[in-house]
């Protein structure tokens, strides 16, 4: 049962969206990253994406990355600028040190917007973190 499951608590990986330029659109985006800031290699990370509210729910977006090393990031996904009226959450599902990790990271809605941005791990641009 997964009650019997160890699942160690997740420390020094992250979501992150930022503001990137898009060369082929010619536009600014939102675009939701995976942050690895431990000095281990995440391997078989799975993420599940979703945006909701009390009356509407994205489609489930699924997405694999088989190994992000260690500080180093990777794109998940664009995110649309009519979902961030509604809350994103990514649950990220991943091995490292031989052990399976697991976190629900949550962006509450409106909280990804231009005056939110900070300095974020690895990541050179600003960004926003997720809960």
């Amino acid at each position: 049962m997964r009650k019997d499951i160890d699942i160690p608590e997740v420390n020094n990986v992250y979501v992150a969206a930022v503001k990137v330029y898009n060369e082929s659109f010619k536009v600014d985006e939102w675009t939701a990253y995976l942050i690895n800031d431990s000095d281990e290699t995440i391997e078989m990370a799975l993420i599940v994406s979703k945006g909701y509210n009390k009356e509407k729910e994205t489609s489930t977006i699924r997405h694999k990355l088989e190994k992000l090393h260690s500080k180093s990031f990777a794109k998940i996904e664009f995110i649309q600028e009519e979902v961030l009226a509604l809350n994103n959450q990514f649950q990220v599902t991943f091995f490292a040190e031989g052990k399976m990790y697991e976190k629900n990271y949550l962006f509450r809605k409106n909280s990804i917007n231009e005056k939110a941005l900070r300095e974020i791990p690895i990541i050179p641009n600003k960004g926003v973190l997720a809960e």
